[in-house]
């Protein structure tokens, strides 16, 4: 286990430590958790690793001295969500919980955690790099909209003083920096690594870099910041997307482009190491919420061809699958047995969206020059494999591991891939489906058709509702013959750009709800590097510079959530 603590590092016999990780999250060992699967890929490569979970900022900064300095650079990230989204409401109330931290006691990470973890840094130590990442920094790295101050922000970069910001998933980035910065390679070079951001002052330095509006331009006009995330969500889309740079102040932030998508060698080497999936034991009798509900769950793949409009999967994971092996998922779920509690039930055998594991483009030299955001809206792409033979190959080989009672699927699924209007889409889809609801959904079948109007979907990027009206025909369908008594839960969203009143009195009524067990609307809430977020605050579709309805009262938006429930 990583120490983290004064006393755990003297235990260890450790004269220094290498990289001290600061985490707004109680650490749990587990690859679920990005500290852990950061830390842990390192110290594959023999570094040492320190973690300093939930450090208190209000005192006298003790958490932030105890260890000391480490001999490379501190590593900071404000936990597995955006410090804001875990802090508030849509509606801007505070939470009175928090999932990551011990006993769900919230108030024990500050607002912004990446920023303020950082600035102490910089002020105790400002000789020492520092490395942000984490989805708050991934997602903030370039300028964005903050609901919560309702404002426009520079990069993350520039407000926190960071050296270097590791966007997206980690391991391969991580890697690479920690060995240029411990053979103290010069700026010019570590500056070509791929999958990060950096500021810099001056003028930008890279050739045929796509540059964006500036900060300040954006702050004036509206427009520029929609025409800015269309061109930073097309690139981040791509197989081969450009250098991005932004002005601000008298300097820029450069974007560097990602590796290329992991293979599934490289996938399955993520995962093969030594977590013992467990909390860290100085949280001994303490429950962690966030843990209790992954702690049996199994990581498929990564990424997310979806392209929901009010999603950061894809901006985060990538749009193209990176899927892991049989045999590592095997080994993985076979090594459940050992943990303490395990009673045979993986609570989810999935990913971003299940149903997509090993799913690619038929033909690899397409999706190469491909400049779609979605493989499935407008419409399903024709170059898309969409068969479900391997992973209910996969489900077939996990129910036969030792031990294994029942694997349920809690993760997310796309009926696109297996359904249209007419019915099923090929010889796999009605097997898959029916293996779905019938071996591995615990309780109610949960999908998120997300609205009943056209116009409303076409803001969210989602299919026509007429594909959930097929989707509950077939699987009452199935039920009814199987002799199951189950039933289906689909998720709403109101207040999202482009939705009425009149939209959601329309949702509330619709026909082909009744009889459902309906309490899942949520309100919308824009978080940074959405094109809904983008649409809220410019009232402009990005996608055509179009003008969008935005609902921003926050009695309106009220009344549009809580009208679907008066009706129910």
């Amino acid at each position: 286990m990583f120490p983290t603590s004064k006393k755990e590092v003297d235990a260890l016999g450790w004269d220094y430590i290498d990289i001290i990780f600061f985490t707004g999250d109680a650490f749990v060992d587990h690859p679920s958790f990005g500290t852990a699967a950061i830390a842990r890929w390192l110290q594959k490569f023999g570094y040492r690793i320190a973690i300093v979970p939930q450090p208190n900022w209000r005192d006298d900064l003790r958490d932030f001295r105890k260890l000391g300095e480490p001999r490379l650079y501190f590593a900071v990230n404000a936990g597995a969500m955006d410090s804001m989204v875990n802090h508030y409401t849509a509606a801007k109330r505070l939470r009175s919980d928090d999932a990551y931290t011990p006993e769900g006691k919230a108030g024990q990470r500050p607002d912004y955690a990446v920023t303020v973890y950082t600035k102490i840094l910089k002020q105790l130590y400002p000789h020492i790099p520092v490395v942000i990442g984490g989805v708050e920094a991934s997602l903030r790295r370039l300028t964005h909209y903050d609901y919560w101050q309702d404002k426009l922000f520079p990069s993350i970069l520039v407000g926190s003083g960071a050296d270097y910001l590791s966007y997206g998933m980690g391991e391969r980035t991580m890697l690479e920096l920690t060995r240029g910065i411990e053979a103290r390679r010069n700026p010019r070079d570590m500056h070509r690594i791929p999958q990060i951001a950096f500021f810099c002052s001056g003028e930008p330095k890279v050739k045929d870099a796509l540059e964006l509006h500036s900060f300040e331009e954006c702050c004036r006009n509206k427009k520029a910041l929609a025409e800015n995330f269309h061109e930073i969500e097309t690139h981040a889309n791509m197989m081969h997307p450009a250098t991005i740079i932004e002005r601000v102040g008298k300097g820029y932030v450069q974007i560097n482009p990602p590796y290329p998508p992991a293979t599934t060698q490289e996938m399955d080497s993520f995962w093969d190491l030594p977590y013992t999936k467990l909390p860290h034991p100085r949280y001994k009798g303490k429950r962690i919420p966030a843990y209790d509900m992954i702690k049996f769950s199994i990581n498929t793949h990564r990424g997310c061809f979806g392209g929901c409009n009010f999603c950061t999967i894809a901006a985060h994971q990538g749009k193209f699958i990176q899927s892991r092996s049989e045999d590592s998922i095997l080994k993985e779920i076979a090594g459940l047995n050992k943990l303490p509690d395990f009673a045979g039930n993986i609570s989810d055998l999935g990913a971003p969206t299940a149903n997509m594991y090993g799913m690619r483009g038929k033909n690899p030299q397409l999706c190469d020059i491909c400049r779609r955001k979605s493989c499935l809206f407008p419409a399903p792409c024709q170059n898309m494999d969409r068969s479900h033979a391997r992973l209910l190959k996969l489900y077939e080989q996990v129910a036969a591991v030792k031990g294994i009672r029942h694997a349920y699927i809690g993760s997310g699924i796309r009926y696109d891939l297996f359904l249209n209007e007419k019915g099923f889409v090929d010889e796999t889809s009605k097997p898959y489906f029916r293996e779905l609801v019938l071996n591995h959904t615990s309780g109610r079948l949960k999908v998120a058709p997300e609205h009943t109007e056209d116009k409303v979907l076409h803001y969210l990027a989602k299919p026509s509702f007429k594909l959930f009206e097929r989707l509950r025909y077939e699987f009452e369908k199935i039920t009814r013959e199987a002799g199951r008594k189950t039933g289906i839960v689909p998720y709403f969203i109101s207040s999202h750009p482009g939705c009425t009143m009149h939209d959601m009195e329309n949702l509330s009524r619709h026909p082909a709800l009744r009889g459902i067990f309906m309490d899942q609307v949520q309100d919308f809430t824009p978080t940074p590097m959405t094109t809904s977020s983008v649409m809220y605050y410019t009232g402009l579709d990005p996608r055509d510079m179009k003008p969008v309805f935005v609902e921003r009262n926050p009695e309106r938006k009220k009344m549009q959530k809580s009208f679907f429930f008066k009706h129910k």
